[in-house]
């Protein structure tokens, strides 16, 4: 599994809004900035979230995006497959039911199976929350007198 250009971006953008927000919209030119990510790059990737609902958008001179739930509520694995789609090791298994003829006497799909297991449950156990809190604590063992 290899997570793409935009899934990265994507969580980094997700990541910024929820360590900026005080209940005020956030540029998408500050998020831009402040990730080293083209604005235009996180244009494209905007409406994806938009229409799950996982933002709230206002336009205008004072316009921007927050989150529309609590960092809490937003699992990696939730903002992954917006931009990914499906974390299933093989292409057969991208469906339900699975279509493959030989899915009954498939040596390999318990493995494949597995391996989906292990990654959902890793990916939807962390939250934007609980980034936030490693970076704290990261932030929070890194000073000097």
């Amino acid at each position: 599994m290899k997570i793409s250009t935009k899934g990265r971006y994507a969580l980094r953008m997700l990541i910024d809004l929820a360590e900026h927000q005080n209940g005020e919209y956030i540029a998408l030119k500050d998020i831009a900035r402040r990730q080293e990510i083209s604005k235009k790059y996180l244009e494209q990737i905007i409406p994806l979230f938009n229409r799950t609902g996982f933002l709230q958008a206002s336009r205008g001179f004072q316009g921007g995006y927050r989150l529309a739930k609590a960092p809490g509520q937003y699992t990696v694995g939730d903002i992954l497959r917006v931009t990914e789609g499906s974390f299933a090791p093989v292409p057969c298994m991208e469906q339900d039911p699975n279509p493959c003829t030989r899915c009954g006497q498939c040596a390999t799909l318990p493995i494949w199976e597995g391996l989906e297991r292990v990654i959902d449950d890793y990916l939807d156990h962390i939250t934007l929350q609980d980034i936030l809190d490693q970076q704290a604590v990261r932030r929070g063992g890194n000073y000097s007198i």
